[in-house]
């Protein structure tokens, strides 16, 4: 074969040399034994990756703050929606896992998770009757109710199933769910202890509006007096002699935060272990970027398209990332790429500005701009360090949103 014959062959060649055939592909992802066998590059797209390396720093800080802080760290698992991951958070010191919904719950728990709180109230009978066989499952789960009528509702299937539950009353401190703060919550802990079958665990106390705050400053500011509210109404409950051993809340753009407010025992942060650029644009303590965590979570794409010497389409659109937020996903390792979305299916990429050109079949790795629903659009994860896949993780709650 002539010279020039074989350089023209010699980008196949090495692609050949370097990704194994697809049925090979297949096998290896079906059982789950990577050990070295597969590289980030065998992936179909797009793919869901986690920087394993990232992940567990980011679990190690969040750990080590807590336990400096002598707080108890209960994770939220709406963030990853994995049980695995859960189980890498316990490992790290975590008392539990937090879960959004009562079918997030059930999940972790069938994947092995104790410790559970249900953030959001259990509301109607077939959910309650789910309720209950959860907690005999995992007696140490607790509940949140915002209402007498709920608390009544669980009491009774309690009482039928010969069990007791255990309740947390939620606060509304932020702007979505439950009871106002002082006197109404002290008549519902007095509710919840005149009932025999439910347990009052505590509060919970969880700002939203407080998390996102720009300006580190400007947060402090408004989580301490949010949390103050809680502390206080912690306070007036346990003076009418009703003990309150949880105080629980916090987030990942307040944790450092709410852990210096005595009276709040429990952190509850969830986006920490993977970070996305809606957390980076808050700011920091002393800087414009929040840089507490690294970014660990990442979709991976394929270009599949180049229309225009300044324009690819990579195979990541609508279908692909979280579209709640006004902002774009951001490529790794580019500068000056303007993302666009082409549909469901596609995301169009501008390089007029880009710091290098791209072709058709090269990866592109991006940055997401919010990590709880990206999450939730896949079935795996899979985590890496550098180019080599370690392991594949089932997004088992994903969808788990009754």
């Amino acid at each position: 074969m002539r010279r020039r014959s074989l350089l023209a062959l010699a980008p196949s060649l090495l692609l050949a040399d370097t990704r194994r055939p697809w049925a090979e592909v297949e096998k290896i992802l079906e059982q789950g034994n990577f050990q070295g066998r597969l590289s980030v590059d065998d992936l179909p797209t797009p793919a869901l990756l986690v920087d394993l390396d990232a992940l567990d720093a980011n679990i190690a800080k969040m750990a080590a703050h807590c336990k400096a802080a002598g707080r108890a760290l209960r994770p939220h698992g709406k963030t990853h929606k994995c049980p695995e991951i859960a189980k890498r958070l316990m490992a790290a010191g975590a008392v539990g896992a937090c879960a959004a919904k009562l079918s997030e719950a059930e999940t972790f728990a069938n994947g092995g998770i104790s410790g559970l709180l249900v953030t959001t109230a259990v509301i109607g009978k077939h959910k309650i009757e789910r309720a209950v066989l959860l907690a005999a499952k995992r007696p140490d789960t607790i509940f949140c109710v915002d209402h007498e009528q709920n608390v009544a509702d669980l009491d009774a299937a309690a009482r039928e199933a010969g069990q007791r539950l255990n309740l947390a009353i939620d606060l509304n401190v932020g702007n979505r769910t439950g009871i106002a703060t002082g006197e109404p919550a002290l008549q519902l802990a007095q509710a919840i202890a005149r009932h025999k079958n439910v347990r009052f665990g505590g509060l919970q106390a969880y700002a939203g509006q407080a998390s996102h705050k720009n300006g580190f400053d400007d947060r402090r500011t408004m989580s301490r007096g949010i949390m103050q509210t809680a502390v206080d109404t912690r306070r007036m409950i346990e003076t009418s002699g009703i003990p309150c051993p949880l105080l629980t809340g916090g987030s990942t753009g307040t944790y450092n935060i709410d852990s210096e407010v005595e009276g709040v025992n429990e952190l509850q942060p969830g986006s920490f272990v993977f970070m996305d650029i809606d957390y980076a644009r808050i700011g920091g303590k002393g800087d414009p970027v929040y840089r507490d965590f690294q970014y660990s979570l990442s979709v991976l794409t394929t270009v599949v398209s180049k229309p225009a010497a300044t324009e690819v389409v990579v195979d990541g659109g609508l279908k692909a990332f979280s579209t709640d937020k006004p902002f774009r996903p951001e490529p790794k390792g580019i500068e000056g790429i303007e993302f666009g979305w082409g549909g469901d299916e596609h995301g169009k990429l501008n390089l007029a500005k880009a710091s290098r050109n791209l072709a058709v079949g090269d990866r592109v790795e991006f940055l997401v701009p919010h990590c709880d629903p990206t999450v939730n659009l896949y079935d795996r994860i899979y985590g890496v360090r550098g180019k080599q896949v370690e392991l594949s993780w089932a997004i088992a709650a994903r969808g788990m949103s009754q």
